[in-house]
């Protein structure tokens, strides 16, 4: 395993579970149980299953100037977000090139908690902070449970008054068992689901409770990897497995623009004071591929770095695959050439363990107009 600076609080019960571990982000990180992954998945599909993803960065940013900050290292209008609102958003360089994305969560009027990923989330605000009456305050303490799937509201509203009326981004600060938590209506699944932050003291009684109290509902705890299932049928990228961090373009440094990866939605609409704005603008219809679902024929699960072809030449390249039990279809997310990114466009999937028809197509997979996440009541 490769070096690692954080803890999770629940790496025992990780390692109980069949893993071993594996960094993520400086964190030993459960990517697999001894469990059937697509068990796992049927599971956040059907009922609802419990995650670590403590190994997501956590930074608050706190004082008069967090604001200011916030809307100039991120393409979000954050005047828009109140105490109790959250919103995603995307960081990036002077060249309009992606290099991180995060979701906001404004927790007061002067203050902020902003969970990032893999990439450079954390310098991008320290290089915002610089001059300005703002604390960065980076919290490895605080853990992050995400209950996700159907059943997951059911479980919580025995525990939570009011957790059924909490909308689709929003957070509220309550108490989960009697520790002090805050949960919030976001997740990486496409399902209807919920982030519960916690202190690290804390993470082991609300894992154990949810585990046994939730085992007569078909609530089971899922590895990290089976977010790569999900998220390929939802449209979820993660850096900088999607990226040209993994896939560089020849005689170019790394970088892909929103309108490449299709997170151009991230922007608020005329919003122009982010740092990089005027490039990505002038980037848009200057895409060099485009992130693009593939449907691979047969049962078989397309690799990371499989080749498409159309006619003997390369167009494309997949990024993630997955086999899909419940759905009988075999999906992937691609990095594809424009011209061929259009749904119903045949294509050829060169793998490195197999050969298969394939098709272009249009993401996500599943529901495609979210009303799985974003469901009332």
């Amino acid at each position: 395993m490769a070096l690692t600076w954080r803890t999770s609080a629940l790496a025992d019960r990780h390692r109980a579970l069949g893993s071993k571990l594996e960094d993520w982000n400086g964190m030993g990180t459960a990517w697999t149980y001894a469990s059937d992954m697509s068990e796992e998945h049927k599971a956040i599909r059907t009922t609802a299953g419990l995650m670590d993803v403590s190994g997501l960065k956590k930074v608050h940013v706190v004082g008069p100037h967090a604001h200011g900050l916030l809307q100039q290292a991120t393409t979000r209008d954050v005047a828009k977000l109140y105490p109790g609102k959250s919103a995603y958003a995307c960081m990036l360089n002077e060249r309009g090139k992606f290099t991180d994305d995060c979701i906001l969560y404004r927790t007061g009027p002067n203050s902020w908690l902003v969970v990032h990923g893999g990439g450079s989330g954390h310098e991008e605000l320290q290089r915002q902070a610089l001059g300005k009456n703002v604390a960065l305050l980076f919290d490895d303490d605080l853990h992050d449970l995400s209950l996700q799937g159907p059943r997951a509201v059911d479980f919580l509203a025995k525990h939570v008054p009011g957790i059924r009326d909490l909308p689709y981004f929003h957070h509220t600060q309550t108490r989960l068992f009697g520790a002090p938590v805050m949960i919030s209506r976001t997740g990486y699944t496409g399902e209807r689901g919920y982030e519960i932050f916690c202190k690290s003291e804390n993470a082991p009684l609300i894992w154990d409770t949810i585990v046994s109290g939730g085992k007569d509902m078909g609530i089971v705890p899922c590895s990290f990897t089976v977010l790569d299932w999900l998220r390929v049928e939802s449209y979820l990228l993660f850096y900088p497995y999607d990226n040209s961090e993994m896939y560089p373009f020849e005689n170019e440094p790394a970088g892909d623009t929103l309108w490449e990866l299709g997170l151009d939605f991230a922007v608020s609409p005329r919003k122009t004071d982010f740092r990089g704005a005027d490039e990505h603008y002038r980037l848009k219809g200057k895409e060099r591929f485009k992130i693009f679902g593939v449907l691979v024929d047969g049962e078989k699960p397309a690799e990371a770095g499989d080749v498409l072809m159309q006619d003997g030449r390369q167009v494309g390249v997949v990024t993630c695959g997955m086999y899909s039990k419940l759905s009988g279809r075999s999906m992937a997310i691609a990095r594809m050439n424009p011209a061929v990114a259009v749904h119903g466009t045949r294509l050829e999937l060169n793998g490195k363990s197999f050969s298969a028809g394939a098709m272009a197509h249009l993401l996500p997979f599943d529901d495609a107009d979210k009303k799985k996440r974003t469901a009332v009541g």
